[in-house]
């Protein structure tokens, strides 16, 4: 069974924008086919006090071993900001032209890391679109689930699409989710 995936798009793109979105499209459904393929391995190493990192090893299989995407790339500062924004991965599509993409775990929506990748995103000149790998749920030591990340970064995320007033300069946000949904019995 495929994993969760949520996309979003601005409203309104120019005919390139739209080429461009086919070719993103295409490597958001090799991402979700490979994360899908590895379900059962992510699910044994997402578990409590787990590191990002060993999801974010998954996930480089594939967008570093075959998609070639850059591992922790500096991006091109924005003028008047501060940042050296360096995210998990970067696609350069063409020149100023990118998809960044980041792994979350713990503190996906408790630390509002989703809203920091928009962010990071937004503000980067040469990215336009987000891959984001989000748990389906976070685990107490209790092995109970501690917060369910997926479905409130979809509702956080899509609030800046659909409606021309609340869209930033991001061309497509897409959403994966990772993980049970319930603990293991």
């Amino acid at each position: 069974m495929p994993i969760p995936y949520k996309r979003y798009a601005r409203a309104h793109l120019t005919a390139a924008e739209q080429r461009e979105l086919t070719t993103v499209d295409g490597l958001a459904c090799q991402l979700r086919g490979h994360l899908t393929q590895r379900a059962a391995d992510i699910d044994l190493i997402h578990v409590h006090g787990a590191q990002s990192k060993d999801v974010q090893d998954v996930v480089a299989e594939l967008l570093c071993g075959h998609l070639r995407f850059g591992q922790e790339v500096v991006l091109t500062p924005q003028d008047g900001l501060v940042t050296r924004a360096r995210p998990d991965f970067f696609f350069r599509l063409d020149d100023g032209r990118g998809i960044l993409a980041e792994v979350e775990r713990g503190g996906t929506t408790l630390n509002n890391h989703d809203l920091k990748d928009l962010w990071k995103t937004h503000v980067a000149p040469d990215a336009q679109h987000l891959f984001l790998v989000v748990p389906m749920a976070n685990w107490n030591q209790n092995g109970s689930a501690r917060d369910k990340p997926f479905p409130r970064v979809v509702q956080r995320l899509g609030a800046f699409f659909g409606d021309e007033r609340r869209e930033i300069d991001v061309l497509s946000v897409h959403i994966f989710g990772y993980g049970r949904e319930t603990p293991p019995a």
